[in-house]
């Protein structure tokens, strides 16, 4: 198992900026990707951004975001701590959503994991 914590959701005013961090523990040997996933009242869960873990010579730090996202959010990672980060900038009341922090193996389905989700509010 892999226990996910997330901090650093809140209220901002739009055009404003958060950082989201997720810490794993556990059997963190299991997953290879982590991420961030969104879900709006009304609407399906969907993907923010995902990064792989590991160093640079083994796949690390390939990133994949949502086109929403692309050019306002910012994933990245600190293998040595475990964490993984989403610097969102330039806010918008859309953006409004409770985030959930994901861990997975591409390769093994039953190995993905879910943080408890926190809310992430955006005045207008």
């Amino acid at each position: 198992q892999v226990q996910l914590v997330e901090s650093g959701g809140g209220l901002v005013q739009a055009g404003g900026s958060l950082r989201l961090s997720c810490v794993a523990s556990g059997s963190i040997f299991t997953v290879r990707r982590m991420g961030w996933y969104r879900q709006a009242p009304g609407k399906q869960r969907e993907l923010v951004a995902t990064i792989t873990l590991g160093g640079a010579n083994a796949g690390g730090g390939q990133t994949v975001y949502a086109d929403f996202a692309k050019g306002r959010f910012t994933i990245s990672r600190d293998n040595a701590k475990n964490t993984v980060y989403l610097r969102m900038s330039n806010l918008k009341p859309e953006d409004t959503a409770v985030y959930y922090c994901n861990a997975d193996h591409p390769l093994v389905s039953t190995w993905t994991y879910w943080g408890q989700g926190m809310q992430v509010t955006v005045s207008s």
